[in-house]
Formats: structure tokens, C-alpha cells, sequence
């Protein structure tokens, strides 16, 4: 994997001098490459790692399994592409195994998923089964650790 690529998906607050330093290049080509990666779409955003856990009110949060028909032609693409437009629905992934596609479908409640599910979801054309599993707990997203252990809440809860 490209060094600056992984640099820049470990910690996207990482400054160009930062990033230029770290790499051993000139400041002007590490800002030319990360201008090249967002033209070409291989960089498509820089976000926060949020521990929603922690944060009051922030909803629920579901995978659900689908398996699907796929269409002569099109495959998984067209049914993905409608799932997709639903504002519920949070990453759509084509997946191998049991199941067709993965989706992470996000709520207020659990009862809103579940309508979700049954209204929207089921009711699409080419939708066989479906499979929701409600996620009760995050301990690890995207390489970094939600999980602290009690000497780790101590510590913040005395500032220290």
C-alpha cells in the first residue's frame, strides 16, 4: 500500500509538513499527491473516528444480511444502487459466502430499523431474505480501539 495513502487513512489530521517529514519528500509533491488521489477518487473523504457508544441520543445501529436475485446483465449492481438512495442506509458491501450483501443501517430506535426492514427493504423487488442483527457494543472501528479498561476512564475522569 502506498505510504501516504496509509498515513493519511491512520490519521487525516496529519498536516502536508507533517506528512512530508514523516515520508522523507518535498512538501509541494506530498500536497501535488494528495490533490491527485482526491481527482482521481481514490481519496474520498477525510472523517472523524466517533465512539457513538458515548454520545447520548445517537440512534442504533444495524447490519443486515441480504441475499438477493441477481438481474441478467446487472448483477448486484442495480439492486445496490436503489438500496444505496435510502437515507437509513450507511455502507453497502457485496459480499461472498451465505449472503449477498451486507448493509449498515443506521436509526433512532430499534423500531425504526425494524420498519425500515419491513416497509422499505423487504419490499423491494429481487430482496429473497434478510438477516438483522442490532449492534449492541463497538470495541474497535477502523483500526482504533473504543474500548477502555477501567485505569483508562479513571485517568480521564481526574483529568489526568
Amino acid at each position: 500500500m502506498d505510504k501516504l495513502l496509509h498515513l493519511l487513512s491512520e490519521n487525516s489530521t496529519f498536516s502536508v509538513s507533517e506528512l512530508a517529514s514523516m515520508l522523507g519528500e518535498p512538501e509541494e509533491y506530498i500536497a501535488a499527491q494528495i490533490r491527485e488521489y482526491e481527482n482521481q477518487g481514490i481519496i474520498r473523504g477525510y472523517r472523524a473516528v466517533v465512539n457513538w457508544d458515548e454520545v447520548p441520543g445517537s440512534g442504533v445501529l444495524a447490519l443486515i444480511e441480504l441475499k438477493v436475485a441477481p438481474q441478467k446483465q446487472k448483477g448486484f449492481d442495480e439492486i445496490a444502487e436503489r438500496i444505496m438512495e435510502f437515507e437509513e442506509v450507511e455502507s453497502v458491501y457485496l459480499m461472498a459466502g451465505s449472503y449477498d450483501l451486507l448493509l449498515s443501517v443506521k436509526g433512532d430506535t430499534i423500531q425504526d430499523v425494524s420498519a425500515f426492514v419491513s416497509k422499505k427493504l423487504s419490499a423491494l423487488e429481487g430482496i429473497l431474505a434478510t438477516a438483522t442483527h442490532f449492534m449492541l457494543r463497538r470495541y474497535k472501528e477502523n483500526g482504533i480501539s473504543l474500548f477502555d479498561t477501567e485505569s483508562e476512564k479513571d485517568r480521564r475522569e481526574m483529568g489526568i
